[in-house]
């Protein structure tokens, strides 16, 4: 039997690591690890390892670190969303609109006054509110045509026009979405400060509602009280605050990518806008509808400022009865002299 001895200092050094080792394997589990932490705690879980198929990452000399990722996962799911549900999402919400407004106005007819007009106007909204209705309302139809043009564009208008009209149209399209955006978030923040109070809850509401503000009556007897604003005018103003914020930060983190969040944000950004978009696009569309071909005389509040006196008795009868309250002068008893 032959017996190898480690005369050299190198073989010595190996020797004492072999044994360092091997103590540590044979070593209890718990003096591995300090009391009350979890060896695995830093491991890799499953999801993360999933996030990492199908990337493609490399090495990039230029300043911008987000070019390096070329493919992710996430970007498949954004992309098979706005080219497949989002453009199904906008139709059945736009289109779906559309076609209620043509039915209920065929079925159900215009919204008519009882009585003529007393030819005697109260003034409904003064200039600076209907200069702050305006110009949102004329922000926000642009933005929804151009808006609806990063959706259904390509699918519908470049095959008419053809590519090259289709690529300059959508360029002056991007920059006015882009500036206009500006008018309508200050559009929708003065239209705050000048209604809020008038759109909180009354008590004439819950009676509005019920009965649906008279729009199914097809005799127009039904009129339920309301003050200045009715309980369908106010859903449709906060759907305008709640959709124009809710647009408003989406469209910002757009404005300025990758300024607030990463790519995975901008994703998540815009498909809150695009959805949030198109479902205000059907909102407004049932707006302009009363406001204009469903109920007579209802333009005139917001194109002249004034209405008549028995249109706004017929659909605003506490208001009407607080504004000539405000009207009438206040009657003292005068002592006569003696």
């Amino acid at each position: 039997m032959r017996v190898f001895k480690l005369s050299r200092p190198g073989s010595r050094v190996v020797a004492a690591i072999i044994l360092i080792v091997g103590l540590l394997a044979i070593a209890p589990v718990g003096a591995q690890a300090p009391s009350g932490i979890n060896p695995t705690a830093q491991a890799v879980n499953e999801q993360q390892l999933l996030d990492e198929l199908s990337k493609i990452q490399g090495r990039i000399t230029i300043p911008d670190k987000k070019a390096a990722t070329l493919q992710q996962p996430q970007g498949r799911d954004f992309r098979g969303f706005h080219e497949g549900v989002l453009p199904w999402i906008g139709a059945i919400a736009v289109l779906g609109m559309l076609v209620v407004l043509a039915l209920f106005y065929f079925i159900r007819g215009r919204v008519r006054m009882l009585i003529p007009e007393s030819g005697v106007k109260l003034l409904r909204f003064n200039v600076i509110e209907r200069l702050a209705h305006w110009t949102t309302a004329t922000a926000f139809i642009v933005l929804a045509i151009t808006g609806l043009n990063f959706v259904f564009g390509k699918r519908i208008l470049m095959p008419l026009i053809g590519a090259d009209a289709f690529s300059s149209w959508s360029q002056w399209a991007k920059y006015a979405h882009d500036f206009l955006s500006w008018a309508f978030m200050l559009g929708v923040l003065a239209i705050l400060v000048m209604w809020v109070w008038g759109n909180l809850p009354d008590r004439y509401d819950a009676h509005w509602l019920k009965v649906g503000g008279g729009l199914f009556d097809k005799s127009n007897r039904t009129h339920p009280p309301a003050a200045r604003f009715n309980a369908g005018q106010k859903l449709i103003f906060w759907s305008v605050i709640l959709g124009g914020a809710t647009l408003s930060v989406s469209g910002i983190f757009m404005l300025f990518p990758f300024a607030y969040t990463d790519v995975n944000g901008m994703q998540l950004a815009q498909t809150i806008h695009a959805v949030v978009g198109v479902l205000m696009i059907a909102v407004i569309l049932g707006h302009i509808y009363i406001g204009t071909l469903g109920m007579e005389g209802a333009y005139e509040a917001m194109g002249s400022g004034t209405v008549d006196l028995n249109w706004a008795k017929q659909h605003h009868s506490v208001w009407v009865e607080r504004q000539e309250a405000k009207a009438t002068p206040s009657r003292t008893a005068a002592t006569p002299a003696e």
